[in-house]
């Protein structure tokens, strides 16, 4: 008989034979563990929590319960309890219930501060047996697809997804406290726009069309621009057809914001400031060892031009004159092995190489500004070098966090970029935009002012911030295959 079968028993014999509700009601207050904790020996507490130990001697019986917050150890004396409460709890409180008890602190004689019980009844009987206590849920798609299960029986869990929206809260309060408002833009887009990504595709039957889940709000927020705010920013949800790796999820938290008459340097001293901001709002300790790399947030953050980027981080192996034409570009990409999954034009050739030996060599957080335009169809060209535009990537531990320009203004330079982009879907790259939004093209006509923007994957910076080397540790519902999971692969096998 599986121990579920056996709870279930348990519940119909208190249900039916003890008259027992073991679904209880609410409190009129509940203090977390991590309070009651700071107080002193002889306070009267209430605590509510979920049984994780259970230890019986004789007429004690020891427990912890554990909560959002914290553990505590609680102790029970059939003295004190009486009989039928002691040996009730003794024969039907399982591990996985969620009890409330009442009664005084005080520390055992080897220092653990435990609750001595008076009173004790069931929030919640646990119908299912919990995953066995030293395994544990350590399968990375189990605790993903059984968030619950990784929440109840792996604090660190708890205390990542808290820490997750500590950190939105503090990214929103930094930005309040800098004159920016916050808006909401569409997530159904007749046209997506806005970055290089396929989409995914839905159908909205009373308008017989097809829309788009956003792949950026981007072109919607400088449209608010265009309309008079000075400073917007979205927090949201952007949902991009791609493959499932470590850093990469179908759906995924953005934070967009745009400021009128900046540019990038100003989004630059905005970005440093920010991630200080969090380091030491958040006491997130120092180093960070994040993927394997010991980083360190301080300001200044290195600025570092893209095509000398190259030369900087391979010790002056591969240099911007010995890729900048297509077959210098294709001879290098070559000789270092890769593979092009993209059409084999120069720009493509030049971002796989900065992929490969730039990128992974980035440690502590690092701008990499001024991009060739070919890559940044929505950027503005810099004044002193058409072919390159006014934009910046900051890096960390091999990993882009933030991507940000100063906007382009000149709808027919905009208009040339999106027909670019259009014929080069044509071509083949799939993440090209399918057609030109007009309608975006038309509110540059009335008058984008000087504006720096910025997009940041909350994800990632949860990731960096936390430690965590995997996107499905810091989302509490990621998207995965369906499967059917059996009751062996939650711990639970058949008793004999």
């Amino acid at each position: 008989m599986k121990e579920r079968d056996v709870r279930y028993e348990k519940l119909e014999r208190l249900e039916r034979d003890r008259g027992i509700d073991v679904f209880g009601h609410r409190l009129d207050k509940v203090v977390p563990i991590a309070e009651i904790r700071e107080l002193e020996d002889g306070t009267e507490v209430e605590a509510v929590g979920r049984l994780h130990a259970k230890r019986a001697h004789g007429k004690l019986t020891f427990g912890d319960i554990r909560d959002w917050s914290g553990r505590i150890q609680i102790a029970l004396e059939k003295p004190v309890l009486g009989s039928e409460s002691y040996n009730l709890f003794r024969k039907y409180a399982d591990i996985g219930d969620t009890i409330w008890v009442k009664g005084e602190l005080f520390h055992t004689q080897r220092g653990e501060l435990t609750i001595a019980v008076k009173e004790w009844k069931w929030m919640t009987k646990s119908l299912r047996p919990l995953p066995e206590k030293w395994h544990g849920l350590r399968d990375v798609e189990l605790r993903s697809r059984h968030r619950y299960l990784d929440l109840i029986m792996n604090p660190d869990s708890m205390k990542t997804f808290m820490l997750r929206s500590k950190i939105i809260t503090a990214i929103r309060k930094f930005l309040y406290d800098r004159g920016f408002i916050e808006v909401e833009t569409p997530v159904l887009q007749p046209i997506y726009g806005g970055a290089s990504a396929r989409p995914f595709i839905t159908h909205h039957n009373a308008l017989d069309i097809d829309l788009y889940l956003r792949i950026a709000p981007e072109l919607y927020l400088k449209r608010l621009i265009v309309g008079g705010f000075p400073k917007v920013f979205e927090m949201g949800k952007n949902f991009r057809n791609e493959g499932i790796d470590s850093m990469h999820n179908p759906e995924f938290s953005m934070m967009e914001l745009y400021q009128a008459y900046a540019d990038y340097t100003d989004i630059m001293n905005l970005v440093e400031d920010l991630f200080v901001y969090l380091v030491e709002t958040l006491d997130i300790p120092q180093p960070i060892n994040w993927l394997g790399k010991e980083v360190y947030v301080k300001k200044p953050f290195p600025r570092i031009p893209y095509k000398e980027a190259f030369a900087h981080f391979t010790d002056g192996k591969i240099t911007w004159d010995m890729i900048d034409t297509e077959e210098k570009a294709k001879k290098v990409f070559e000789d270092l092995g890769l593979e092009m999954k993209k059409p084999p034009v120069w720009i493509n050739y030049v971002q796989e190489i900065f992929d490969s030996v730039v990128q992974p060599k980035i440690v502590n957080p690092t701008f990499i500004i001024d991009y060739p335009l070919e890559i940044s169809p929505l950027a503005k060209k810099k004044k002193d070098d058409p072919n390159f535009v006014e934009r910046f990537e900051l890096f960390v531990a091999g990993v882009e966090l933030a991507n940000a320009f100063s906007e382009l203004q000149d709808p027919r330079d905009q208009l040339e970029r999106f027909k670019k982009q259009v014929e080069a879907r044509r071509q083949g790259d799939d993440e090209a935009m399918a057609e030109i939004d007009e309608d975006y093209i038309i509110a540059l006509e009335y008058g984008l002012p000087p504006t720096g923007g910025l997009g940041i994957g909350i994800d990632r910076l949860v990731m960096f911030l936390t430690g965590k080397d995997s996107i499905r540790d810091v989302i509490l519902f990621p998207l995965l295959r369906p499967k059917k999971i059996s009751d062996t692969d939650l711990g639970e096998e058949e008793e004999e």
